[in-house]
């Protein structure tokens, strides 16, 4: 809808733009930021592999709830969107570590291989959640339509399984690589 009205009346972009506060730009950058240092391999701790996910879905969900929270349709919105969370995160979670993934156990480590796919996700979730506010703020009968919410209800979730898939892996990589000693004790 945004898109298409953009391609027909491009002299309103200009106005979407002005309007859109000061600390969206703000975490544009930030999240920019984030997913640019995972272009190149990086050796990360445990924690930020968990803690990623944490924070992707959490912004996904922001963006689910603040757009359909007053919706008729709204418990159907946030069940789509965790059906399709669960369903990608065990799609992705099953999949082999990416080549070049390790573990290192003694640091609680891993080294992961540069890849454009967190950066492509984070975009994707900032660009959904930026153009359905717009939307929705624009004509908010949108949050009513359930074509239209549970779409992107399935598509916020979405980008939640994948990255909590994506840590899924890694923690099975830790799994198969943690020391026998270690597993043992813990058993």
């Amino acid at each position: 809808m945004l898109i298409q009205m953009l391609i027909a009346r491009p002299q309103t972009i200009g106005p979407i733009l002005s309007n859109t506060p000061t600390w969206v730009w703000a975490l544009l950058a930030g999240l920019l930021w984030l997913g640019a240092s995972m272009l190149r391999s990086n050796t990360v701790s445990a924690v930020r592999v968990g803690v990623m996910p944490v924070a992707m879905t959490g912004l996904s969900l922001w963006g689910a709830v603040s757009a359909f929270s007053h919706s008729v349709i709204y418990g159907y919105v946030m069940l789509a969107w965790v059906v399709a969370a669960v369903v990608l995160a065990t799609a992705v979670g099953s999949m082999q570590p990416p080549r070049g993934s390790s573990y290192n156990p003694q640091e609680r480590t891993f080294t992961v291989p540069g890849s454009w796919v967190p950066l492509a996700l984070i975009l994707g979730i900032f660009l959904v959640k930026y153009v359905v506010g717009v939307e929705v703020a624009m004509n908010p009968a949108l949050a009513q339509d359930a074509s239209y919410s549970l779409t992107y209800g399935v598509i916020y979730g979405a980008f939640s399984g994948i990255f909590s898939g994506r840590s899924i892996r890694l923690a099975r990589l830790a799994r198969r690589t943690a020391p026998a000693s270690v597993s043992t004790a813990r058993a």
